[in-house]
């Protein structure tokens, strides 16, 4: 029998507010020892009221009007009741009933389409570190301010859950919601996993597997159990509702504990926070800020590099901000006085030039080596532009072009100009045709050079680039080679 999977996947995003959803206290903790972040709010001493965090509301907005959703102007937060060693309150804050994004959608690479079910702000639980047998609380990330995404089950293969959790990130962090540190755990997916009999009208018995941090694991720990439920029902097995976890090591998910309903979690309305009431000209403030999204971001590479080297690019949101940016900043320089800005004639001139600057950063990012670097601050507008036009007007060849690029990400350089760079290393070409003639007359005049001379005046072409090669070495590597082609021809015919 043959068994279609469905897959719909629960993602916490974490947002990056200066400060906790409560409490007056630094909300990234990546660097900080233990329970040093924490408020008597956080752990929850007697008498200790939550304030909410302004911020983190205008950054879920944002993130619902990326997600393509509907903003409620009316939202409210509820106690969900669970006791755990990480939650000292025995309850989370968090949005049941009435959340602040509705339905919305997501655009996958390929083509298709994930909907959203809703989505709503809470607070994070702290952390539990397992050592042997004892456990250690930390408390630094309770409180944290999440947006916890629930995707409709609109994914059938693992392929498919993959490619909407990386474009989910994408999304967040291009809208500018979060750091999207999937290795400290800024997102994290909870992917929910049926079976079903091909043809049939319900649903299998779900698992979901709790606390994924990697599209890579998301793919395997899918793969994983499909195989498992598959396997269960082939043999006349029940599959069990339960949560379970995935290890990387082993590539095989475990059981946790069963899984709980809503009226489990006793819900109630949170007594302590009044609604949260939002008018349209705040969604419309939001949307002035959420900058360039992914969408049109995407759109915009695929007009200036193939689609591969699209989708390594927009994994850097910082770089797809700044080819954007660049693109503005020529456009408005062939603007003038016409607000019309560039003509269609112009535009091509545009995406050439920003093509070079676009091929740069991919030879970085393709290269395991210097990947790390753009990590760093990136290169300013201004040092890529004297960059592209120094290359055009053959001042640099294409080598020292991306010798001058990668010092860009020097410390001790990266805050110089262009040319100052390029004079620093030496790399800027001899242009002057009465110098360069003068390096080619010194060049014949060689005595080893003498052959070659006479097997190019007898037909031999390729002998023209070891003559080019002696010329390029007698000028330290500053010549044209273009030109030095061109005036060796000229001499030698």
């Amino acid at each position: 029998m043959k068994y279609i999977p469905t897959i719909g996947i629960e993602c916490h995003v974490q947002l990056c507010t200066k400060t906790k959803l409560f409490s007056e206290v630094d909300n990234d903790a990546r660097q900080k020892s233990p329970n040093s972040c924490v408020s008597p709010v956080d752990y929850a001493l007697p008498g200790m009221l939550p304030r909410l965090n302004q911020d983190a509301i205008k950054l879920a907005v944002r993130a619902g009007l990326a997600l393509n959703a509907k903003i409620n102007l009316e939202s409210r937060f509820d106690r969900k009741h669970y006791f755990y060693p990480d939650l000292p309150k025995g309850y989370q804050i968090t949005q049941l009933y009435h959340p602040i994004i509705g339905e919305g959608y997501i655009e996958l690479p390929s083509g298709g389409k994930v909907r959203i079910e809703h989505a709503h702000l809470e607070e994070d639980a702290g952390k539990l570190s397992h050592e042997g047998n004892y456990s250690l609380v930390d408390l630094n990330r309770a409180g944290t301010p999440l947006v916890e995404i629930v995707s409709m089950p609109d994914m059938h293969s693992s392929t498919e859950a993959r490619e909407y959790t990386k474009e989910l990130w994408r999304v967040m962090t291009y809208a500018g919601v979060t750091y999207g540190d999937l290795y400290n755990g800024n997102m994290r997916f909870d992917v929910n996993i049926s079976i079903a009999p091909e043809g049939s009208t319900e649903l299998g018995k779900r698992t979901e597997i709790k606390n994924l941090n990697s599209f890579r694991s998301v793919e395997r720990a899918v793969e994983y159990e499909i195989k498992r439920q598959t396997k269960l029902l082939e043999k006349g097995e029940k599959v069990i509702q339960e949560t379970r976890g995935w290890s990387d090591a082993t590539g095989e998910t475990t059981a946790q504990r069963s899984k709980e309903a809503a009226q489990d979690y006793r819900y109630m309305p949170e007594p302590d926070i009044p609604p949260i009431r939002l008018t349209e000209r705040d969604i419309i403030e939001q949307k002035g800020k959420s900058g360039f999204s992914v969408f049109i971001t995407r759109t915009f590479l695929r007009e200036i590099v193939p689609e591969d080297i699209v989708e390594v690019l927009l994994d850097y949101p910082k770089l797809g901000w700044k080819l954007m940016s660049i693109n503005s900043d020529y456009a408005e320089q062939y603007r003038g006085g016409d607000e019309k800005g560039p003509s269609r004639e112009q535009i091509p001139e545009i995406y050439s030039k920003l093509k070079k600057i676009a091929n740069w950063f991919s030879s970085v990012l393709l290269a395991e080596e210097n990947a790390s670097l753009l990590n760093d601050e990136l290169p300013s507008s201004q040092q890529l532009i004297d960059l592209v036009e120094m290359t055009e007007k053959n001042e640099l060849s294409s080598t020292a072009a991306k010798e001058v690029f990668l010092k860009f990400f020097d410390p001790e350089m990266h805050y110089k100009d262009t040319r100052t760079i390029a004079k620093e290393l030496g790399v800027i070409q001899e242009n002057d045709l009465s110098a360069l003639e003068a390096i080619v007359d010194t060049v014949l005049a060689k005595p080893e050079t003498t052959k070659a001379q006479a097997d190019f005046k007898a037909g031999q072409e390729k002998v023209l680039g070891f003559l080019v090669g002696q010329v390029m070495k007698e000028s330290r590597g500053k010549a044209n080679p273009s030109s030095v082609q061109e005036i060796l021809r000229k001499k030698l015919s």
